[in-house]
């Protein structure tokens, strides 16, 4: 089996489904935290606690890698806010960098979110106290309302890292992006 990789799936995924059995099917192992269970039921500080402390004792070498998604990679960017800077590889997934909102279209019910700390990651990165990831980038949707392309370029520019707009997907990126992404990031 290859190296295991750190995973972090969105709100309510586990890590033998969708992009974990992907990573599976690679033969790759696959640690991290379900986003279900008692984890989810862990206040938001306990969460990234609990992260970062596997990170730090489990996966500090630079030949170490992390994926993230969605509300996963928050949870990764705000262990990393209380961690040196991740010596591995990351890749962040339609990650979630802070509120978001769906705006409001004739017809349409307005959906909004505030995370906790929301406003966190972009005042340590404008403050320049952010310790970034030696080795990351982001992926995300350009019709993404739950994490704003212009946002997400705008916190990878703040962290000189590299953004990726996938055209016409949404929160769920195309999945034949994704398999083309994994086959280059794990190779």
């Amino acid at each position: 089996m290859k190296k295991p990789i750190y995973y972090l799936p969105g709100h309510g995924g586990v890590l033998q489904k969708g992009l974990g059995a992907a990573l599976l099917a690679r033969g790759h192992e696959v640690m991290g935290r379900e986003t279900v269970g008692e984890f989810n039921r862990l206040p938001f500080g306990q969460q990234v606690e609990v992260i970062a402390q596997d990170l730090m004792n489990h996966f500090a070498q630079s030949d170490a890698q992390v994926i993230a998604n969605s509300f996963g990679a928050y949870l990764f960017m705000h262990a990393q806010a209380q961690m040196p800077p991740f010596a591995g590889r990351v890749l962040l997934l339609s990650p979630i960098v802070g509120e978001f909102g769906n705006g409001e279209a004739q017809g349409e019910t307005h959906l909004n979110f505030i995370p906790p700390r929301a406003d966190l990651l972009y005042e340590m990165a404008k403050n320049g106290t952010y310790p970034v990831p030696q080795n990351c980038e982001f992926h995300v949707g350009s019709e993404d309302w739950q994490s704003n392309p212009a946002n997400v370029i705008t916190l990878a520019q703040m962290w000189g890292v590299q953004a990726h707009v996938v055209p016409g997907s949404g929160h769920a990126i195309d999945r034949a992006y994704i398999t083309q992404l994994l086959d280059r990031w794990l190779a």
